[in-house]
């Protein structure tokens, strides 16, 4: 079948499928038992969801599953994969370097440099790092998604839910299976493993992956594509010693490489007053048109290990022991052109210690006279900004051809050792229960260092001295150390096949401690200190305990073996931290002064240390199967009250840039949740799912005025349809068809959104040459908005017991959208990243 007539086809069949059902849920979607997991009976689908193997009908809150034939059939590995085929979450990762990654469930977002707020769980351990959250790991065999506060039942940051995701484990014979694709823009996906035994009553599997891509965008200045280039690859193994005794020994180690682009944004400008002189200024984010020309070549670097043991062990009949220790470590920088041109950083000032002392944003200005960038942008005849002189002058958007905006390095590294133990008695009668306690130790470094642009590039450290060829004219940089507490249990009573109620209560305690490691030196082109905050005091040693109390109440009626009402409850919880010393008083005195020539009264509030986020959950519902299973359903309400909500703020000046977290006093979530599969004859499924968010902001001290506005990050909602045909074609061949198209509803990505912000142009016009008024230059972000966008995957596939080919498009239609839109609101404008473009491309497996 050519490409063409197979798009045709599995497009009537996506159609087809968006008339008939809601939206799509894999977990409702499938029938295939769980892999390594013994189903209760013919068809069922097994979860772990409350730390035991029991019938996904069965458990009492909302848990999408996605099943290992439905990885392969849809291609999924990541969480950005499993995500897309869920209702009610989305995800943003990758838009600034690989381990950038927020997703959201129900109005729960996870705030970039914050802790996230879903918690992975890999093979019952417990990850640590958010930078692990969109790693592949390992080959699975079943994903779940529990929505909702999990943190009495899996723990640390489980906030908004958990992803907990199994793997294969040893087999009894030499088995293995390989997987590769090849697709447009030179990109390359290659998997495999292999398991089997290792004498008796142990085993192994080995598997490994790897991936590169040139991407979909090139620079502009070379030609070359730099933007938005990736490699990555991993390997895993695992050993699995006394299977079937009562100590059974599991050992796991993983190590990952990933090399890439970082920092793929455009600038977009959101000022009307200024839209007269060029519409450009106040620019719908929808509809920009990215183009990238940076001087930089941008890049980031991720190395990453763990290993851990895990011990189960039989005591008695009925009473176990679990427990786990796991080490990790995550090292990751990047590199990228700056975003401080248009403020005259590096414009009016020359390095007297570079040598010769000449001005390379003057130079390169010069050279690059008349280059085409993105509008409003323009280089003229000098590196002077528009406001002082429209005529001849240059207006540089961030990541310019030139020299102008310097450079930008940053840094994070983490290495942390945790471990959990837990007994379990399963007593045979109506009462369960379980008791642990958990450890936690981080040793966290961040940094983000700017640097001046003297065409020599740029020097991978935090600090490089005046006299280098990357001289630092802004360090922030801390140490942070954290220790975790926790002790939990839960009990689960169930007097009847009918039915059954739970109580898991945890409490936790996190130790944080900060230390700046900024040294005390002085900008050589502003001539201030290294910090703008050094210049309100002196940097000192800061610490804070945050803790919290997390129960969670279940509640379970089912009148038939095939209908089950519930309701749940629970209390959600992620620690404070700390914000870069110096935060508060930069942008107090920076965006809230209004008095000082230049300055503005912009009402933004910015604490240095930013508070716990907790949150209380409700949640009501039914899911059932009617036609002998041919029909399922699950219907789901929820409710959600969320205090001191942590969000991530970017702020761009004179002074360079921050990126703080603040805190959302309050805001209340409320949604529905449908999913709905049917397998009207045998070979053929058709599932769809639809979730409705409403969020508002009750009361915001760090922006008053945004009180009444939406959750940031929160799509309004998300509607899956998606259709599979698997028909036999010739003997053990068979023919697979699949389709699945995902809506999302508009979302905004910030607090302030239809509203108009004073910004620092409103400072700057009124001492400027042209002695315009401040209110021209306040910004309006209803334009900020990234609009629905719906994607369609399809595929098809020829396949046998041993063997497969297959042809897939993802994004099948090309549809442009935004993957992030992040709003620098004294800016006066979006930095904005483009979604994922088409991609078609070929898959072959085997396996033995």
């Amino acid at each position: 079948m050519r490409i063409s007539q197979w798009l045709n086809t599995a497009s009537l069949l996506s159609a087809s499928v968006a008339g008939m059902a809601f939206a799509a849920a894999p977990a409702l979607a499938q029938s295939e038992p769980q892999a390594q997991a013994a189903p209760a009976e013919e068809g069922a689908i097994i979860v772990t969801a409350r730390r035991q193997n029991e019938r996904l009908q069965d458990v009492p809150a909302s848990v999408s599953v996605i099943t290992a034939t439905t990885l392969t059939n849809t291609g999924s590995t990541r969480a950005q994969d499993f995500a897309n085929l869920t209702p009610g979450v989305t995800i943003v990762t990758g838009t600034a370097e690989a381990g950038d990654t927020q997703i959201n469930i129900r109005g729960i977002n996870g705030a970039r440099d914050a802790e996230s707020s879903v918690a992975l769980v890999v093979d019952g351990i417990l990850k640590t790092n958010t930078a692990q959250l969109n790693q592949r790991q390992g080959t699975l065999s079943q994903v779940e998604l529990l929505k909702g506060p999990q943190g009495a039942l899996y723990g640390r940051n489980a906030a908004a839910g958990a992803i907990v995701l199994q793997t294969i484990k040893p087999t009894d014979t030499l088995t293995g299976a390989v997987r590769a694709s090849y697709a447009e823009q030179n990109t390359f996906d290659g998997a495999a493993h292999i398991a089997g035994p290792l004498g008796e009553n142990a085993g192994f599997v080995l598997a490994g992956t790897y991936y590169k891509t040139d991407g979909y965008w090139k620079n502009e200045r070379d030609g070359s594509k730099t933007i938005a280039d990736k490699k990555d690859w991993s390997i895993d193994g695992r050993v699995m010693i006394g299977k079937g005794t009562d100590t059974q020994i599991d050992l796991k180690a993983r190590y990952a490489q990933f090399r890439g682009a970082s920092l793929p944004f455009n600038a977009s400008f959101h000022l009307p007053n200024f839209a007269a002189v060029n519409p450009a200024f106040y620019e719908d984010v929808n509809k920009h048109e990215f183009r990238f020309y940076p001087n930089i070549r941008a890049t980031n670097d991720q190395n990453s290990f763990d290993f851990s043991a895990k011990l189960d062990q039989k005591l008695s009949d009925g009473l176990k022991l679990v427990g786990w220790v796991l080490y990790s470590d995550v090292d990751q920088d990047l590199v990228a052109d700056g975003t401080s041109a248009d403020f005259a950083r590096y414009i009016n000032a020359v390095n007297p210690a570079a040598q010769p002392a000449v001005n390379a944003c003057f130079a390169s200005t010069a050279a690059n006279t008349g280059f085409p960038v993105n509008q409003p942008g323009a280089i003229g005849q000098i590196p002077v900004p528009f406001i002082f002189a429209p005529a001849n002058g240059s207006t540089f958007g961030p990541y310019s051809p030139t020299t102008c905006d310097g450079t930008q390095y940053q840094v994070r590294k983490q290495k942390d050792v945790s471990t959990e133990w837990r007994l379990i008695g399963e007593p045979g009668g109506a009462l369960t229960w379980q008791i642990g306690a958990y450890y936690l130790h981080i040793d966290r470094s961040t940094g983000v260092s700017l640097g001046a642009d003297e065409g020599k590039g740029v020097i991978k450290q935090l600090y490089n001295a005046p006299d280098s060829a990357n001289p630092t004219s802004l360090l922030l940089a801390d140490k942070f150390k954290t220790n975790v507490y926790a002790a939990f249990g839960s009990v689960e009573y169930k007097p009847s096949s009918q039915f059954e109620a739970g109580l898991a209560l945890r409490y936790d305690i996190e130790k944080r401690n900060a230390q700046s490691v900024v040294p005390t030196a002085t900008d050589p082109f502003t001539g201030g200190p290294i910090n703008p905050g050094q210049a309100f005091g002196a940097f000192t040693p800061k610490s804070a305990t945050f803790k919290q109390f997390e129960p969670k109440v279940t509640l379970s009626y089912k009148p038939t073996a095939d209908f089950n009402l519930y309701a749940n409850w629970g209390i959600g919880f992620k620690s404070g931290g700390f914000n870069n010393q110096g935060s508060a008083a930069v942008v107090n005195a920076s965006f809230n002064n209004g008095v000082t020539p230049g300055t503005i009264n912009a009402g933004v509030t910015i604490k240095d240390q930013y508070d716990k986020e907790w949150s209380s959950a409700y949640e009501a519902g039914f899911k059932g199967s009617l036609l002998d299973g041919k029909l399922t359903f699950d219907l789901a309400g929820y409710y959600t009250q969320i205090h001191n909500m942590q969000f991530f703020e970017f702020f761009v000046g004179s002074f360079g840039l921050l990126r703080v977290v603040s805190n959302i006093d309050k805001v209340d979530v409320k949604g529905v949740e449908l999913n709905v599969a049917v397998k009207p004859v045998r070979g053929i499924k058709l599932f769809g799912s639809v979730n409705y968010t409403d969020s508002e902001i009750k009361k915001n001290s760090s922006r008053p005025n945004t009180v009444g506005n939406k959750s940031p990050y929160t799509a309004d909602y998300t509607i899956n349809v998606g259709g599979e045909i698997e028909q036999p074609v010739s003997g053990d061949i068979k023919m697979l068809l699949r389709a699945d198209y995902r809506v999302t509803g508009p979302t905004w990505f910030s607090t302030v959104q239809n509203q108009t912000a004073p910004t620092i142009f409103s400072g700057l016009l009124p001492i400027s040459a042209l002695g315009l008024p401040a209110v021209v230059g306040d910004a309006k972000y209803d334009v900020a908005r990234r609009n629905t966008f719906g994607v369609l995957n399809l595929r098809a596939a020829i396949q046998t017991d041993r063997y497969s080919l297959a042809v897939f498009a993802n994004n099948a239609t090309d549809k442009k959208y935004l993957a992030e839109v992040i709003p620098a609101i004294e800016f006066g404008g979006s930095f904005i990243s483009p979604g994922a473009r088409r991609m078609i491309g070929v898959e072959l497996g085997a396996k033995f």
